[in-house]
């Protein structure tokens, strides 16, 4: 069977059914195709299954790209608001958690259904269970060879996604055929992923497993402040996800296991106060007990406040405001929210997705080089860079 549209869509998650709604209400003709039997997993799959949609303070510096200006074009044409303004159009309850995550209040299905809804508005044709064997450009357009029949498109779209959770079906599709027609990528890798430690701090981390804190993880010039948690491969949770986006093999992470306290200034009082005190008692008013006995234990630091000298003082503070590690990788794309990198962002343009030296080629999403920082940010950029490219198909 040959069909011919007016646009192609490849992927039908986020970013693939924005684009192919806002195709469809300017009038054009839309094959919005994936090759996996569920689509948009990632979205059922968010939040905890409520899905975390957008976030109220998305704007260009909430963004990690090659060109962090990229994304301002984008942005600006389909904001966080009109994507509230959508999704409050269609009736679903939802409610802010904290630094202005937006979830819904029932399921993360309801946005499905939303885009669903809005796809057969639109008049969007969606099929799924449809690989594709083949795409070649034409003199004026795209021949995409699939397991339903040869297709032609005016417009094709990649909206395919990056590496990260393999098994909801992500794969390296839509970088292959960015190179196919000579585009470039900058290298991926794993983003917003749990880290993982060797040796004694391996040991340490299995030691406090299950327990979570407040801290500020930095490397470099970049600092996030937020829980961490210790786990059974070292170390997770919102702070170090976040600094995972920008911390690279063979780099030191600093983490403050107390960010509102200056651990010396508090020992050097309470020595005053209260010289009797046990040293780890007073750590122990601080961070977490458990946490304050491994800190006490890894230093080899005991005894009372006033038997101890400032050294000792010092290098429990150090220990605690501090804490200096160098992880040995990450947890990898199975258990990462995004990938890093992705199609350089100088191939396309920054306000229609289209590739620059390869007219009606289109690339929207997480494929490309924008990765969002934790919190709804990178749902927002598929919203964004959709309705981009769908006004331009």
């Amino acid at each position: 069977m040959k069909m011919s549209y007016d646009v192609i869509v490849i992927g039908a998650g986020a970013a693939g059914m924005m684009c192919a709604i806002e195709a469809g209400k300017r009038g054009r003709k839309v094959w919005l195709i994936d090759h996996a039997a569920k689509i948009a997993e990632k979205i059922r799959i968010s939040g905890g299954g409520r899905c975390n949609f957008t976030n109220i303070h998305t704007g260009p510096t909430t963004f990690r790209s090659e060109n962090q200006h990229f994304c301002k074009s984008a942005l600006s044409q389909y904001t966080q608001q009109d994507f509230i303004a959508l999704v409050q159009k269609h009736g679903i309850a939802f409610h802010e958690k904290k630094l202005g995550q937006l979830f819904c209040d029932f399921s993360s299905g309801q946005i499905i259904d939303m885009l669903l809804e809005e796809c057969r508005a639109a008049g969007v044709v969606l099929e799924t269970e449809t690989s594709i064997e083949q795409v070649e450009a034409a003199e004026t357009g795209y021949f995409v060879k699939t397991n339903r029949g040869d297709h032609y498109c005016n417009s094709l779209v990649v909206a395919t996604g990056g590496l990260s959770i393999p098994k909801i079906g992500a794969t390296k599709f839509g970088y292959d055929l960015a190179r196919q027609f000579g585009l470039t990528i900058v290298e991926t890798r794993p983003g917003l992923v749990p880290l993982v430690f060797q040796s004694a701090l391996l040991e340490r981390c299995k030691e406090l497993s299950g327990l979570s804190v407040e801290a500020k993880a930095s490397c470099g010039n970049t600092s996030f402040s937020e829980g961490m948690l210790f786990t059974h491969r070292g170390l997770s949770g919102p702070s170090i996800l976040q600094i995972s986006s920008y911390w690279k093999e063979g780099q030191e992470i600093i983490v403050n296991l107390a960010p509102n306290i200056d651990a010396l200034a508090f020992f050097e009082a309470r020595k005053k106060m209260q010289p009797k005190q046990d040293v780890q008692t007073a750590v122990g008013d601080i961070v977490p007990k458990r946490l304050a006995v491994n800190i006490c234990a890894d230093a080899g630091i005991s005894g009372r406040l006033a038997d101890l000298p400032d050294k000792s003082l010092e290098t429990l503070a150090e220990a605690i405001n501090s804490w200096r590690i160098k992880p040995s990788g990450t947890e990898g794309y199975r258990t990462a929210e995004v990938t890093l990198g992705g199609v350089d962002t100088n191939e396309l343009s920054s306000k229609t997705m289209e590739a620059k030296k390869q007219p009606g080629l289109y690339f929207v999403g997480e494929v490309v080089d924008v990765t969002g920082h934790l919190g709804g940010f990178n749902f927002q950029w598929a919203w964004s860079s959709g309705y981009a490219a769908g006004q331009n198909v």
